[in-house]
């Protein structure tokens, strides 16, 4: 039995499947994703979705979907299945599928009478590729296999309608077509490794129905161009091939390319192989010599702050160091840009932030455990201390010294914490001046660089920040412990926020920690009462003002919740990880008991992935982006941690 594995009692079940959502993605930000059933619910679904830069920096779908069509004896049997206006599906192809299954790659058994036949789909890694796999299981009789290709060639931000400008001409080339619908994309080469016949029709589909769009309340009908359809036989025991791209490829070498591809993958047999193939998937190389981390799909790009957070679970964590070398060799370069002269980076967004050169240092700290404090001290010691020097002196156009030795920024008008949804244009949680994360990292990043200086024998340099230090962890426990046990979110001037959030594990996570035992157990002790729950960390509790349970409706009511109770996986790190740390091996059992409510998501939502977030009361369902960094990697990044207690 596969770890991934679905019969048809669950797939023929639109309630069920179409809640069950797969993705796969290559190197350049190009993804494929579409349900178990091969219905798109998402204006951001697509068999062939990919970047298309003389247009913009978003991601275009080009091929939104190919219907099959088995055909024997002059009898049709579409395998298709779309949603129209008013919940009405045709065809009906899902009652045919018998099996779902995802180990290395996508695989779907369909049955149509005597007739099997299985698909399997690869993305290609470093091209704008999808490869299918036909191959006829069983059959009594000749049989033929038509598709027909659903085309939109828009952003993925937009929906396309039946309009006059389309461009219906198409190239034959060898064994299939290419042909582009508007000016200034690239075209769509839809070939076989064999020869196809190709009949020109050209149609529209009208009132396609994206569900998911009209639960987010956005336009959720779409028109789909379909030009005709490709049509051969098909015999007992064959494969045949498709490929859809946007440049030619030789059809002799189909075959070979998707077997090599096959290969490559991580098979998903397991809730860590899961996660890792998830974390090679944010992998972002626009060019040779540039490695990023996307924050997650469909929608996100690369953000600093989420590139640092994710980067050591996406690279240490499945134990690939020159991965993170990789990464940390595009993202300090343009941070130390920014530090040197202010300009923002073309690709790595918000790496202004006042809190993104403190997480910089968290991830070196990570790079630290995982080689050595050495190496991290000769490869990236003097980035650390350029961070340092740079925040000292006031040079960030946002986060001021005080003189107790705490940092202060102002996030009045501009949210500048990972808590940054807005409504029009505010911060809807302003967290402002002494913010007790970033005065957590703050504190940790002085402590760690004067570790690292100890190692190169720079004692009074290293002397000189712990003393720094000092003073922080002496003014951290005078303004943010309170006499209930928990720390302020925090502080501006007179005004102290007592809301319970999850931003004070920080404070008892981070290997450097201001407070002592007593306080460290008492914050997560808070914690574990009013913000724990089995998918992951509330971001706020159900007993302060603003609580919002559920993250639905419309964009205005979802970004209302999105930080006023919504629940993050990935904040489970830092919370197991100070669970640990306090309870060392007696507190193993629990945490491998929390984990098991986000192994039960491989099953769900994004298939064998974490969501961005899910509602902070029963039955927590998640919502959002279907697959999320920084979860994805937090969570791998304490599996890691789990192996030094059980080894």
């Amino acid at each position: 039995m596969g770890y991934l594995k679905f019969d048809k009692t669950l797939l023929i079940n639109l309630e069920e499947s179409l809640q069950r959502e797969v993705l796969r993605t290559n190197r350049g930000g190009a993804y494929h994703s579409t349900t178990v059933v091969d219905c798109n619910i998402r204006k951001y679904h697509g068999l062939l979705v990919c970047p298309v830069p003389q247009l913009d920096n978003d991601n275009h779908v080009l091929l939104s979907s190919l219907d099959e069509t088995v055909i024997q004896h002059g009898a049709e049997f579409n395998l298709g299945v779309h949603q129209y206006s008013g919940y009405h599906f045709s065809p009906n192809g899902h009652k045919y599928v018998r099996q779902f299954e995802f180990e290395k790659m996508p695989k779907t058994t369909y049955r149509v009478g005597g007739v099997i036949m299985s698909k399997e789909k690869v993305f290609t890694a470093f091209e704008n590729r999808i490869l299918i796999k036909y191959t006829l299981l069983d059959a009594h009789s000749p049989t033929v296999l038509r598709l027909k290709p659903f085309m939109a060639f828009r952003n993925v931000n937009d929906l396309t309608h039946i309009n006059p400008h389309v461009n219906t001409n198409y190239t034959e080339i060898e064994n299939g077509i290419k042909t582009c619908m508007y000016a200034g994309y690239p075209d769509l080469h839809m070939q076989f490794n064999k020869p196809v016949n190709f009949v020109f029709c050209p149609d529209w589909y009208k009132n396609i129905e994206y569900s998911k769009e009209q639960e987010r309340g956005f336009p959720c009908l779409e028109d789909l161009y379909v030009p005709g359809y490709f049509e051969m036989e098909i015999k007992k025991g064959e494969s045949i091939y498709f490929s859809g791209g946007d440049t030619i490829i030789d059809p002799s070498l189909i075959e070979e390319k998707f077997d090599e591809e096959s290969e490559l993958r991580t098979p998903r047999n397991s809730f860590y192989n899961c996660l890792k193939n998830s974390a090679q998937q944010f992998y972002h190389r626009p060019t040779a010599n540039d490695a990023y981390l996307l924050a997650g799909y469909p929608w996100f790009k690369v953000r600093a702050r989420d590139m640092f957070i994710a980067m050591p679970g996406c690279s240490l964590a499945i134990d690939d160091p020159v991965r993170f070398e990789k990464l940390m060799g595009t993202a300090a370069p343009a941070l130390l840009n920014f530090m040197q002269d202010g300009s923002p980076d073309k690709v790595i967004q918000e790496i202004d932030l006042p809190d993104v050169p403190l997480w910089a240092i968290w991830a070196l700290q990570q790079y630290a455990k995982a080689v050595s404090l050495e190496q991290c001290a000769q490869r990236y010691g003097k980035l650390a201390v350029a961070i340092l020097e740079y925040l000292k002196d006031n040079q960030h156009p946002n986060l001021h010294l005080e003189a107790n030795g705490l940092v202060s920024a102002n996030g009045k008008d501009r949210a500048i914490t990972w808590m940054n949804s807005t409504d029009s244009g505010r911060p809807i949680v302003p967290r402002s001046g002494l913010i007790v994360e970033i005065n957590a990292l703050w504190y940790n990043a002085l402590k760690f660089t004067a570790s690292i200086l100890q190692t190169q024998n720079q004692t009074e340099a290293a002397a000189q920040w712990d003393s720094l230090a000092e003073q922080t962890a002496e003014s951290f426990i005078e303004t943010f412990v309170n006499g209930y046990g928990y720390l302020y979110d925090y502080v501006d001037g007179n005004y102290i926020d007592w809301s319970v959030r999850p931003n004070m594990l920080f404070a008892i996570s981070l290997d450097y920690s201001p407070l002592n035992k007593s306080q460290r157990r008492a914050v997560l002790n808070i914690v574990t009462k009013e913000l724990l729950t089995p998918k992951g960390i509330r971001s706020l509790s159900p007993k302060s003002e603003g609580y919002h349970a559920y993250y639905v409706g419309a964009q205005h009511e979802r970004d209302l919740a999105y930080h006023q109770g919504s629940v993050f996986p990935w904040l489970l790190g830092a919370y197991l990880e100070s669970y640990l740390k306090l309870y060392q091996y007696s507190g193993v059992s629990f945490v491998e008991r929390m984990l098991i409510g986000l192994e039960e998501e491989m099953n769900t939502h994004c298939i064998g992935s974490l969501s961005e977030l899910f509602d902070g009361n029963p039955p927590f369902q998640s919502r959002g982006a279907i697959s999320f960094a920084m979860n994805v990697a937090e969570i791998l990044r304490l599996l890691k941690l789990l192996e030094s207690y059980t080894i």
